[in-house]
């Protein structure tokens, strides 16, 4: 089993994409402007909006703002 990222769904993306490239130092790949990512060696943080849950099963895997809204991705 792989971690593929981990990723935090959220309304603002802008605005927590700007806070991980602060605190990281690192450039976020914004891929469109619902979803970016910011990779290390060794770890991938993925940042999407709401928008992106239609591709995990509709808006009830994860709630931004709540303690449901993070998504771990996992290969075989």
């Amino acid at each position: 089993m792989n971690l593929i990222s981990t990723r935090i769904i959220i309304d603002q993306v802008d605005t927590l994409i700007n806070f991980y490239e602060r605190v990281t130092g690192l450039t976020a790949t914004r891929y469109t402007p619902d979803f970016a990512e910011l990779k290390t060696k060794n770890a991938t943080l993925a940042i999407g909006s709401t928008r992106t849950l239609q591709f995990f099963g509709g808006n009830g895997v994860a709630q931004p703002a709540q303690n449901r809204s993070m998504i771990i991705e996992i290969s075989g």
